[in-house]
């Protein structure tokens, strides 16, 4: 599979896609582009960029550069690499594998039945993480409906007597696979059906001939850092990138201001439950953080340790 299926991936669920001479990009919410493959780390030139604004009359742009890039916020990915195999985990990672897989079974699923019986899912995790309103269930039968036929997507399901408790959507782009949703529901918790999935998976995925790694997620703009603590004691790995957010030359004057950020960051704890404005408030604290000479920024907690070390290297 190559980003060319991913990309007919988003245009059955309704977004805009283009292709640029550094990457892939579409339409992630209203007069937003976000690029991808999302484990690329590219650097456009501004040209490019410029032009791209132009596509989908874009405020804003975002994407991964190298941590060596001149701009952009110190951030990290979510990614797996092999080895991988229970004695590389933590002990308390190891029993709740072990519990998982005695109390559930790991399979791929239709995507007609994830649709389905998904939705559930998907809605007690929206609601753990305070995100109701970013997702309808019309839009969460579209996006894994579009999927059906395509090559190199997969939907895998943690079943508790046959019940669906957990689930993910993986996709191959290259030597990569992706994982652009992770669902379950909270009454099988306990019975640790997050960790027999992402384990089982992740070992079926790394032992398909040609694949070197797994993209399990970006830094998140607006969802809190202990969000992924559960996936780094499940053994993945913080890879340490730079993301760059470029606002368009009619919108960049507001943007640099401490004013304006300020007042929808005051608007965003005011309302929490508004997605729109939480993902504002992200793109608004990354862009000002990504201004700021790389050793003046807070670098995530998940990387902090490398920070005297890249600071050393590059004095």
């Amino acid at each position: 599979m190559n980003p060319d299926t991913y990309s007919e991936w988003l245009r059955r669920q309704g977004h805009h896609v283009y292709r640029t001479p550094s990457s892939y990009w579409y339409d992630v919410a209203p007069h937003i582009l976000q690029a991808f493959p999302y484990g690329w780390l590219i650097e456009p030139c501004e040209e490019e960029l410029r032009e791209l604004q132009t596509k989908d009359n874009a405020l804003a742009l975002r994407y991964s550069t190298p941590i060596t890039a001149p701009e952009g916020m110190v951030s990290y990915h979510v990614i797996l690499e092999p080895p991988y195999h229970l004695d590389l985990l933590k002990p308390q990672a190891r029993n709740g594998v072990r519990r998982g897989l005695s109390n559930a079974t790991v399979e791929e699923i239709p995507f007609e039945r994830l649709a389905d019986e998904g939705w559930a899912l998907q809605q007690d995790t929206l609601s753990r993480q305070n995100r109701l309103s970013s997702m309808s269930k019309a839009t969460w039968e579209r996006l894994c409906l579009s999927a059906k036929g395509l090559p190199g997507f997969i939907a895998w399901g943690a079943l508790v007597n046959g019940e669906l408790a957990a689930a993910l959507i993986t996709c191959q782009i290259d030597e990569t696979f992706y994982v652009p949703y992770a669902a379950s529901r909270q009454k099988f918790l306990n019975a640790h059906v997050n960790n027999a999935l992402f384990y089982q998976v992740s070992c079926n995925l790394l032992a398909m001939p040609g694949i070197k790694s797994i993209f399990f997620s970006l830094h998140s703009l607006d969802a809190p850092e202990s969000i992924n603590e559960f996936k780094f004691r499940m053994g993945l790995q913080a890879k340490l990138v730079r993301q760059r957010v470029v606002f368009h030359p009619i919108f960049r004057g507001l943007a640099a201001q401490p004013a304006f950020r300020h007042t929808i960051h005051w608007l965003k704890e005011r309302f929490p439950a508004n997605s729109t404005l939480s993902k504002a408030d992200g793109m608004l604290w990354f862009y000002a953080n990504g201004k700021l000479p790389i050793c003046e920024q807070d670098w995530p907690k998940c990387v902090s340790e490398q920070r005297e070390k890249y600071l050393q290297k590059t004095a």
